[in-house]
């Protein structure tokens, strides 16, 4: 099983990146992706806790906006870790996220929630990269929801009133950045009809002259009719096609390799970095 989209606690994830590789190996994974929030801070220790059989591909989930102020997140993987314009474009991003988190809580303390930013950084593992998982594990402490699942639901997804954006490049900027790193570009459930608004497939015309080299298409918020759609762009643009867990370990239902990547997908996707990157035991 091959699954290229999950996170550690190096962002919005419950496993440390050692916990998630022991779990990867006990379940029998071939390649696991690692791909936190706008961080590449995961990747040493998972490989240091690599070991038998499992093959690592580390990457990172870039947060983007479109023009038209939609959010998109791209898997940039197996680029150059030492990058230096990337390593700079997801510090800038990480630190967009702090001010956004002030203004979401600002509204929710508007209607009488009693919740802060320190509740919020409570709830935040150590190094984590700050996400709405966090304000959501913030709002289960002070019992204001029940659950991760349903404070998004009910409160953080993107057409909720307490949404807000941040800064954040756009996919067309994200992919160019993963290209010039040496990496591959592939844009996460981009139909997730499930997380409030989506693409158009008429979006993917200028992601495909950015570089684009797959598309996310088996992922549990992307219902069969999305899938086959996104399945069928693919074919068209000759792009690969993934499917992943999106696993965040412990208060979000995804669980590890629920969706997966086909092994031919794989190696046309892997091809297309600029160097070999899997990383082995």
């Amino acid at each position: 099983m091959i699954d290229l989209h999950t996170h550690t606690s190096c962002s919005d994830g419950t496993d440390s990146p050692r916990e998630l590789v022991n779990k990867a190996i006990v379940q029998g994974l071939e390649i696991l992706g690692i791909t936190d929030h706008d961080t590449t801070s995961g990747w040493q220790e998972a490989t240091e806790s690599l070991r038998g059989s499992l093959k690592l591909v580390l990457g990172s989930e870039i947060s983007c906006l479109t023009s038209d102020g939609i959010s998109v997140h791209m898997l940039g993987l197996l680029f150059d870790p030492n990058h230096l314009e990337m390593q700079q474009v997801l510090e800038e991003t990480r630190d967009g996220r702090l001010p956004r988190m002030r203004k979401m809580i600002e509204k929710m303390r508007a209607e009488g929630m009693d919740i802060s930013i320190e509740d919020v950084h409570n709830a935040m593992p150590s190094g984590a990269t700050m996400g709405r998982p966090h304000l959501a594990d913030a709002l289960v402490a002070k019992k204001i929801v029940r659950s991760r699942d349903e404070a998004f639901i009910d409160l953080l997804h993107n057409e909720s009133r307490f949404y807000v954006s941040h800064a954040a490049p756009t996919p067309v900027e994200a992919i160019s950045l993963i290209k010039r790193a040496g990496g591959v570009a592939v844009i996460a459930h981009p139909f997730a009809s499930l997380r409030g608004e989506i693409l158009s497939s008429e979006s993917f015309t200028d992601l495909l002259q950015a570089g684009l080299d797959g598309i996310e298409v088996d992922h549990r918020d992307q219902n069969s009719d999305e899938r086959e759609l996104l399945r069928g762009i693919a074919k068209d643009l000759n792009l690969a096609i993934t499917g992943s867990s999106d696993y965040h370990g412990t208060g979000k239902l995804n669980s590890l390799a629920e969706n997966h990547t086909h092994r031919e997908q794989w190696e046309k996707l892997e091809s297309l970095a600029n160097a070999r990157r899997v990383v082995s035991a």
